[in-house]
C-alpha cells in the first residue's frame, strides 16, 4: 500500500529522511482493528519523529500520523484515538503508554490497524478531513483547557503562538466555551486570524496584555515562558504541553512562581472519554477545527515542509 514514512533520522534536516511509497499492509490481529484511512492531519510530533524523538533507529521504517478517520472493515465511519496503550486493551496491560508512531505503524497510508478499544464512532455531523484533525492538537487543546487549567466561562486564557494547531483549537474551543481569550503571534496576519476565530486581542509575542489572565496555554516553549509566567494572575495556571522553540528559557521565573503561588502543569494528549466529549461537543455546537490545507496524500512533502516552516495557520490534512 501507498504510505509516508521515516525511512532515516536526521536531527539537523527531518525531511531528509523523509520517504514517500509502497509499504507492507497491516496484518490482522486479535483485538486489533484495520481501518480504511479517509484522511489523516499533519502534527509536530511527525517532524519531531524524523528527528528521532520518542522514534529510535531500530524501529524503522516508520509510517507516520497520528490521527485519521476512515473506515472499519464493517463499513462504520470513524475516528481513532492516537494514544495506544492506555487501557491495556489490544497490547496487555504492562505495555507503557505510547503515541502511535513511536511503536506502531501510523496513519499516512491507506491503511492503518490499532486496538479495536480505539476505535470511536465518527458523528454524522462531521466530514472525515474535520474529524481527522481532532485526536492529537484538537484533544490537546480541549484537556489543557477544560482539564487541567480548569477554566469556567467567563474565565480569561492567554493562547501562546496563534497559527498553531494546538493553539488555533485553544482559541475556538476557548471561544465557544465563553471565554475571554487573548493570544500572540509574531506574524500580523495570524493576529488578524486569531481575533477572527475569537480571540478579543491579539498581540505581538511578548507585547504586555490589557489584564492578567486565570490561565495561560503554552506550546512554544523557551520564547514565550518568562511572557505566559508574567501574564498570570495571582494563583494562575500554565498549562504546557509542548516546547516547538526549546525547553530551556533563559529565565524561569521561579520567585515569581513561588510567589504569586502559581500553578505549572504538564499536559500530554487526552483519554478516549475527553475525545468522545470534544467529538460531541463539535457535533453539538457546530465548532469545527480551522483547517490551513488539504493534500492528496502523494503530496504529503508540501504537507510537511509547510508545517516546518510555520506558515500554516490550522491544521493540514492528508487525503487517500
Amino acid at each position: 500500500m501507498f504510505a509516508v514514512y521515516a525511512a532515516r533520522i536526521d536531527r539537523d534536516q527531518p525531511l531528509s529522511g523523509l520517504e514517500l511509497g509502497e509499504r507492507p499492509a497491516p496484518e490482522a490481529r486479535p483485538g486489533w482493528s484495520t481501518v480504511n484511512v479517509k484522511a489523516a492531519s499533519l502534527n509536530h510530533h511527525d517532524l519531531w519523529s524524523l528527528r528521532g524523538v520518542g522514534l529510535p533507529e531500530d524501529r524503522l521504517p516508520m509510517i507516520l500520523g497520528c490521527d485519521a478517520a476512515g473506515v472499519d472493515e464493517d463499513g462504520n465511519e470513524v475516528v481513532l484515538h492516537s494514544v495506544i496503550g492506555q487501557s491495556g486493551h489490544g497490547v496487555g496491560p504492562k505495555e507503557p503508554r505510547s503515541i502511535l508512531t513511536e511503536r506502531y505503524q501510523g496513519t499516512f497510508a491507506e491503511q492503518v490497524a490499532v486496538p479495536t478499544w480505539n476505535v470511536l464512532p465518527k458523528p454524522k455531523e462531521l466530514s472525515f478531513e474535520e474529524a481527522a484533525c481532532l485526536p492529537t492538537a484538537w484533544l490537546t487543546a480541549y484537556r489543557m483547557l477544560f482539564t487541567n487549567a480548569g477554566v469556567r466561562p467567563g474565565d480569561s486564557v492567554l493562547v501562546q503562538g496563534a497559527g498553531g494547531g494546538v493553539a488555533t483549537a485553544a482559541i475556538v474551543l476557548g471561544k465557544a466555551a465563553g471565554l475571554r481569550v487573548f493570544a500572540t503571534s509574531r506574524d500580523e496576519a495570524k493576529r488578524k486570524r486569531a481575533v477572527e476565530l475569537g480571540a478579543v486581542e491579539a498581540v505581538e509575542s511578548g507585547a504586555r496584555l490589557p489584564q492578567r489572565v486565570d490561565a495561560v496555554i503554552e506550546t512554544v516553549g523557551a520564547a514565550t515562558w518568562s511572557h505566559s509566567v508574567k501574564s498570570l494572575k495571582p494563583g494562575g495556571t500554565l498549562v504546557i504541553s509542548g516546547a516547538t522553540s526549546g525547553d530551556r528559557p533563559s529565565h524561569a521565573e521561579l520567585t515569581r512562581i513561588f510567589f504569586l503561588e502559581l500553578k505549572i502543569v504538564g499536559s500530554t494528549m487526552g483519554t478516549k472519554d475527553e475525545l468522545e466529549d470534544l467529538l460531541s461537543f463539535c457535533a453539538a455546537t457546530g465548532v469545527r477545527p480551522v483547517i490551513d490545507e488539504v493534500l492528496p496524500m502523494d503530496r504529503a512533502r508540501e504537507g510537511f515542509e509547510r508545517m516546518e516552516s510555520g506558515e500554516q495557520f490550522g491544521k493540514i490534512v492528508l487525503t487517500n
